[in-house]
């Protein structure tokens, strides 16, 4: 048998990008209006890309652990450490800027969240996390000159940091607590 909606549709694939298309109404979330296809694939676009951008928070922080730890004399291990370190954050800052741009657009184009309180503090922990960004790279040129007086502790503690913003983004945007 044939799906006659199916079969009436065959611009469907191309009407994902470029249409717009209204996808059909879920639960709860139509009473607020349909979701565009359009939005839903910017969405889980934006979702892909903070996931990876956070894998790079989590990770980068733990190489710093590692140069903390590294001996005196073993300048081959530092340095390779320090070049994985830096392909990482040029790899997570091209991952963190489509992130911050998607969730823009979800913001601004779509309006998602708008005047809402729990939107205004998963706006608070994004610039948290830009800011943690931010701070890696300024820990990593330290680290790189010599100049960083950190021990492995204290990095193993500034490691946790984005599993805290990630913890708060994700309940903000699902729980909406206010």
């Amino acid at each position: 048998m044939c799906d006659s909606k199916k079969a009436s549709n065959p611009g469907f694939v191309a009407g994902v990008f470029f249409g717009g298309l209204a996808a059909p109404r879920r639960g709860p979330a139509s009473a607020a209006g349909p979701y565009t296809l359009r939005m839903l694939w910017v969405k889980a676009f934006h979702i892909v890309f903070v996931a990876s951008w956070f894998a790079g928070l989590f990770y980068l922080p733990r190489i710093f652990v590692n140069l903390a730890m590294v001996p005196a004399g073993s300048l081959a291990e530092r340095e390779r450490l320090l070049l994985m370190a830096r392909k990482l954050l040029r790899f997570t800052t091209m991952l963190a800027v489509p992130a911050v741009l998607l969730g823009l657009w979800l913001f601004l184009g779509y309006g998602i969240g708008r005047g809402a309180g729990w939107m205004h503090a998963k706006l608070f922990v994004v610039v948290l996390t830009i800011g943690y960004h931010h701070a890696c790279a300024v820990l990593l040129r330290k680290l790189a000159d010599g100049s960083s007086r950190h021990g492995h502790r204290w990095f193993r503690w500034f490691n946790e940091l984005p599993v805290l913003f990630l913890l708060a983004a994700v309940v903000l945007v699902v729980v909406k607590p206010f």
